[in-house]
């Protein structure tokens, strides 16, 4: 399939920047069905505007893109890893009964597949 450059407009600033043929043929070759709305300055501004994930509890937090892409977000549970007392998060309500472990102790515990 022969790919043409498009002119396209930025969702954020409105101005017209171009989608080549190289960047389209990327696009498809990894399945991606919808063209770009931002041009690149936008899109490197948006990237570096991204909060810090770390927290002031010191623990890392997700947030909506942990899982699916960020389709369905996965609620998170703080907790403390068993092994070596770091602060985690789970997708679960951690119970009590049983230990919790942050994913690098879970690794060491479960060994290799």
């Amino acid at each position: 399939m022969a790919f043409a450059d498009k002119t396209l407009v930025c969702r954020d600033c409105n101005n017209n920047f171009i989608f080549t043929s190289g960047e389209q043929e990327f696009y498809a070759s990894k399945g991606l069905l919808n063209d770009p709305v931002r041009c690149g300055n936008c899109r490197s501004q948006r990237k570096t505007a991204q909060p810090s994930m770390e927290t002031e509890e010191g623990y890392v937090r997700y947030g909506n893109f942990v899982s699916f892409g960020g389709r369905n977000p996965r609620q998170m549970h703080p907790a403390t890893c068993a092994e070596c007392g770091m602060m985690t998060e789970v997708p679960f309500v951690p119970r009590g009964d049983r230990p919790v472990y942050c994913s690098a102790c879970f690794s060491k515990i479960k060994g290799p597949a």
